[in-house]
């Protein structure tokens, strides 16, 4: 497995990159709200993603038609919006994107209650967050990958929650994807020794029931088969000596 050590060059531009999608994560969140289409809040993000000079990576990504995946309820991951899907009050929406800034990529993803939410989806949208925060405490170098991965499973698990396991997090850099994968389930093994100046995309799919998943016809579209809630919370996090350095995260 060969795992890309970035220079301070390269991680100074994922830097950069990282604050702007951080930033239009936070923005567009903002406009989350009840009678907004999926299609209009990807269409929003799209030019804001624009508005900083950077290219939306995910727009036709594999043939992927959006520059965001935007996924309601029990879509996990990769919803294609569309102008027929309207949020309600009630509902969790998850906004997942990559930019390019100088020929770097960053992947960031946020789920947003819609309005006033259950205590059940308030509590899932909750321990996922918290789950990467769990996780990333082993993003330092000298420690081991699945480190993170078992950090993250045992929060999330502890609640009950299914860890989706088709869908992992991943390295990134110059390319979207990168090695090395990135499990959010439990793993046998410790799995690569981390080194610093290396970038990992950590994203925990959370189920608030089994981790069973199921595909649409669209060819994007993931669900729970159970059709339990799902939450998604990801950032681009660059390892270190002395700990985890987030890129994507703008309060």
């Amino acid at each position: 497995m060969s795992v890309s050590i970035k220079s301070q060059r390269e991680i100074e531009i994922m830097r950069e990159a990282g604050k702007i999608l951080g930033t239009v994560m936070r923005d567009l969140s903002k406009e989350v709200k009840p009678g907004i289409s999926t299609y209009r809040l990807d269409k929003i993000g799209e030019e804001m993603i624009r508005s900083y000079g950077c290219i939306p990576s995910c727009l036709g990504y594999d043939g992927y038609p959006a520059a965001f995946c935007v996924s309601v309820n029990e879509a996990v991951v990769h919803a294609i919006p569309s102008k027929k899907i309207i949020l309600k009050e009630g509902d969790i929406v998850s906004l997942d994107a990559c930019l390019e800034h100088k020929g770097y990529q960053v992947d960031a993803a946020r789920t947003i209650g819609v309005g006033t939410v259950s205590a059940e989806a308030e509590q899932l949208m909750r321990v996922t967050k918290q789950s990467f925060f769990e996780g990333i405490q082993y993003a330092k170098e000298g420690c081991h990958l699945h480190e993170i991965s078992n950090a993250i499973a045992a929060y999330n698990e502890g609640y009950g929650y299914g860890m989706i396991r088709e869908l992992v997090g991943h390295g990134i850099g110059v390319e979207m994807h990168e090695e090395p994968q990135i499990p959010n389930f439990t793993q046998p093994r410790r799995g690569m020794k981390l080194y610093e100046g290396m970038t990992l995309a950590i994203e925990p799919m959370v189920s608030a029931g089994h981790y069973a998943l199921e595909w649409l016809d669209d060819g994007w579209t993931a669900i729970t088969a159970d059709h339990s809630l799902a939450a998604h919370y990801e950032n681009t996090v660059l390892v270190t000596k002395n700990g985890p350095e987030i890129l994507t995260l703008v309060e």
